[in-house]
């Protein structure tokens, strides 16, 4: 018989989150791995089994020892602990709606604070490293041109990487003005404008593939040769592909990823002058202190912004010392 933490949890990932808050399933896969641990944890260090762990067992102490386990055992970094930590979280707070009994239980959990810890910088190319990247493929071959247009669209529109392998051909609008159709996290679609060139690209990339065809709506974009859509893995493997091509040894050395060309893009727009809320949009932030981070980071910008703010309060001019006699007078009598 199934205990009544297995009963829940399993009504918290299927009815809960993948039914009523429509979380992507990567979201829910790391939701699953975060209590496949906890459960580890108890077999392994309070010797219960899984079929023997119960909602009375999990409470404020065992989950503090649980985090101190990921750090201690399996060496996680604060950042990693405070993921397991807010899908746990996540559950506690759903908890209390089904089961009020326990709600003094589920808010000692919910007040188990995260682990400080620095934030790191965001990590982005500069606007030359990603012109040069994005002009490696060979675009007189036909992955090539493939290539050179998966890599200009997941630019152009910052999408993440699986909203990039998700977009169908009903998903692009090349009429002006040019847009994708992005579905993100929550299955909520914004729709991102495209710019000239990238639009080009997809036009050509449609037609050589024979996309823009009837009946070819929900054909994915970006496939591979079995006419599947582009995995992941396979959107991030071509990308890293064309990284070591590059002659800039800053570009080739360095930790590239799909979402470091999104955090790009972001960084490009912000620097541009778009403003915050026109970049929250493009990204599908939900809120905008989430995108705040490319203000924090943007060095170009603070520069700016500094130098725009009563500039000649601080002047360059120096007086010529030769040409003051009193100094030279002052000096020739020393």
């Amino acid at each position: 018989m199934a205990t009544d933490f297995a009963v829940f949890l399993r009504r918290f990932l299927t009815s809960h989150l993948a039914g009523l808050r429509g979380y992507s399933t990567n979201t829910i896969v790391s939701y699953r791995d975060a209590f496949k641990l906890l459960i580890c944890y108890f077999q392994d260090e309070r010797s219960t089994p899984p079929d023997k762990l119960t909602l009375e067992l999990i409470d404020a102490t065992a989950i503090t020892g649980f985090l101190d386990w990921l750090r201690a055992s399996r060496h996680n970094s604060a950042s990693t602990t405070n993921q397991r930590l807010a899908a746990i979280d996540s559950f506690f707070s759903w908890m209390q709606t089904q089961d009020p009994a326990r709600m003094a239980c589920c808010q000692d959990i919910l007040a188990i604070p995260a682990k400080k810890h620095d934030r790191p910088a965001v990590a982005h190319l500069s606007v030359e490293q990603t012109r040069q990247l994005l002009a490696l493929p060979d675009r007189s071959t036909r992955n090539g041109r493939r290539d050179a247009t998966l890599l200009a669209t997941l630019y152009d529109t910052a999408a993440r990487v699986q909203e990039l392998a998700d977009l169908t051909v009903r998903d692009i609008r090349l009429d002006g003005p040019a847009m994708a159709a992005l579905t993100g996290k929550g299955r909520k679609t914004r729709h991102v404008p495209i710019d000239g060139n990238t639009t080009a690209l997809l036009t050509a990339y449609l037609a050589e593939r024979q996309l823009d065809s009837p009946g070819q709506d929900d054909h994915p974009v970006f496939f591979n040769q079995h006419r599947s859509k582009l995995s992941r893995g396979g959107i991030a493997w071509i990308l890293r592909k064309y990284q070591a091509q590059a002659a800039d040894p800053a570009l080739a050395n360095a930790h590239l990823s799909p979402h470091i060309l999104r955090h790009s893009r972001a960084m490009h727009l912000y620097d541009s002058g778009v403003p915050l809320p026109y970049i929250r949009d493009i990204l599908g932030h939900v809120d905008l202190s989430t995108t705040e981070i490319y203000a924090r980071a943007s060095t170009e910008a603070k520069r700016k912004a500094l130098e725009s703010v009563y500039a000649d309060v601080v002047t360059a001019d120096l007086a010529e010392w030769n040409q003051n006699p009193e100094l030279l007078n002052w000096l020739a009598s020393l």
